[in-house]
């Protein structure tokens, strides 16, 4: 399991011994100087990267009027935080900066304002800049399936105007409650309106990440399938009541849908790993590796997870959660059907249990996204429990601090590839013809269907498509494409 990652006090004294709480400053701290402070004292100490950033150097700044007068030079936090980050979008590409943590911290759990439509935003194939949506699916009891939205919907225009590259995220993702968007035929990747739209209004919506869960019964074979969306802990229950009914169906084979998860809880990870198994309790999961500073502070064994039979979750007082045997499966194979949106703790099963069981995947390449983050609140000691807590603004970071790999030290920051990486099938989904999830309509499914049944892997030229999603709406949630361990004081 992930073990709670602490710093001895020593390692969490931000500023060098000439810069002092009790030091006399000229300058007189806004809350924009203490939130400064806060991200640079956080960085410096968790950052997975801090040894190469020459601004989060232990010496940098000797008083806290020198780090105050730098970091004004800078028109907003945001600034200030990624000016921080290392080689941003090349050697991190995943850290990022909130000033409402409380959406963060719903986000975890599922808990977000959307219309209750899932989308993928794709370019035209003979254009540039215009931009079409495809519905990947809807939440139940949202604004989306009270108004009929159906997965495999295109749409090309939001409030009566064409989306493209350059206008999708206000229209689609600003303040704006309400959005009226405009149907359209697909048209081999080049849609053209038909006249048809719907409005919707955004709420808060809390999504059940396990989505799907049945058996199909397919000649002499009785197979689990599995949609699940994302790893939020507070599910953990529900997935592990997934798996009772597998166990007692007496399932055979299991599919787990993971095209549309970007991640999410470590811990959740570990659970789903050890479900799909059980025969490897207490062996080592995953290996974690942080910065220098957190590495020396700490028993090297903090930084092992481990297969487990039991679910156990305690809230950020430490108080028990919920605490139930796993209903484990016990299984030597299993298939994952994966996405360029499968991200991180997706990413981590994946990795974790090829070096246990046989693993095929079926898709196109993830996003290969093999580090992980920690929420630091503006704290004494970075946690959201911690002394003095800073009422005056809801800052907080997500910033890389670890990067995993599975027992044999492996990871795969290009993403896995199916047939390359891993085995299995590339195949992309069919915008124009997306099938209903959990049924053989759906093309990967019926593909990955196959693949057990059969067991050839034959793939197609035309089945892998050669243009990319540019976005898609799970992106644009406070979590986005995360992987966080525990941290509490």
């Amino acid at each position: 399991m992930s073990r709670i990652i602490k710093l001895s006090l020593l390692s969490v004294l931000f500023l060098v011994a000439s810069c002092s709480k009790s030091d006399n400053t000229n300058i007189e701290p806004t809350i924009s100087d203490d939130i400064n402070y806060f991200i640079w004292k956080g960085l410096n100490a968790y950052y997975f990267w801090q040894k190469d950033v020459p601004n989060l150097a232990d010496n940098r700044f000797s008083t806290y009027d020198e780090l105050y007068t730098h970091f004004r030079s800078f028109s907003s936090n945001e600034d200030s935080f990624y000016s921080l980050i290392y080689q941003e979008g090349v050697s991190d590409r995943f850290s990022w900066i909130v000033d409402d943590y409380v959406a963060l911290e719903n986000s975890f759990q599922g808990i977000n304002l959307s219309t209750g439509m899932e989308f993928g935003l794709k370019r035209y194939n003979n254009s540039d800049t215009n931009v079409f949506g495809y519905v990947r699916y809807v939440v139940p009891n949202t604004s989306a399936a009270n108004n009929s939205v159906t997965r495999g919907m295109i749409f090309n225009s939001v409030n009566g105007t064409q989306i493209t590259d350059s206008n999708y995220k206000n229209l689609l993702f600003s303040d704006n409650i309400s959005l009226n968007i405009g149907l359209a035929d697909y048209n081999n990747g080049n849609p053209t309106s038909n006249g048809t739209s719907i409005s919707l209004t955004k709420e808060q919506v809390s999504e059940n990440p396990v989505s799907i869960s049945k058996v199909l019964n397919e000649g002499n074979k009785k197979i689990g399938y599995l949609l699940y969306n994302q790893f939020a802990s507070s599910y953990d229950a529900h997935l592990n009541a997934a798996f009772n009914t597998f166990k007692s169906e007496g399932i055979t084979e299991l599919i787990v849908d993971l095209r549309y998860n970007g991640g999410g809880s470590v811990k959740s990870a570990t659970y789903l790993g050890s479900l799909i198994t059980g025969q490897f309790n207490n062996e080592v999961y995953s290996k974690q590796v942080w910065n220098q500073k957190v590495l020396a502070a700490n028993d090297p064994d903090r930084f092992l997870n481990y297969f487990t039979n039991e679910i156990k979750n305690t809230d950020s007082n430490g108080n028990i959660t919920i605490q139930e045997p796993l209903n484990s499966l016990n299984l030597s194979s299993v298939y994952f059907i994966v996405s360029g949106s499968s991200a991180s703790a997706s990413e981590l099963v994946i990795n974790s249990l090829r070096s246990y069981i046989d693993v095929n995947i079926v898709g196109t390449t993830t996003v290969g996204k093999q580090v992980g983050s920690i929420t630091i609140y503006d704290s004494e000691d970075g946690s959201k429990n911690g002394d003095n807590l800073n009422s005056n603004h809801k800052y907080a970071m997500q910033p890389i601090v670890l990067e995993i790999s599975n027992k044999d030290n492996q990871n795969e920051p290009g993403g896995f590839i199916p047939g390359v990486t891993v085995p299995g099938i590339q195949l992309s989904e069919n915008y124009g013809n997306l099938g209903v999830l959990g049924e053989r309509s759906d093309p990967l499914l019926d593909r990955t269907i196959s693949l057990i049944t059969t067991g050839k892997k034959n793939t197609l030229k035309n089945d892998v498509q050669e243009f990319t999603e540019i976005y898609n709406s799970k992106l644009a949630t406070p979590t986005s494409n995360n992987m966080y361990v525990d941290f509490i004081k």
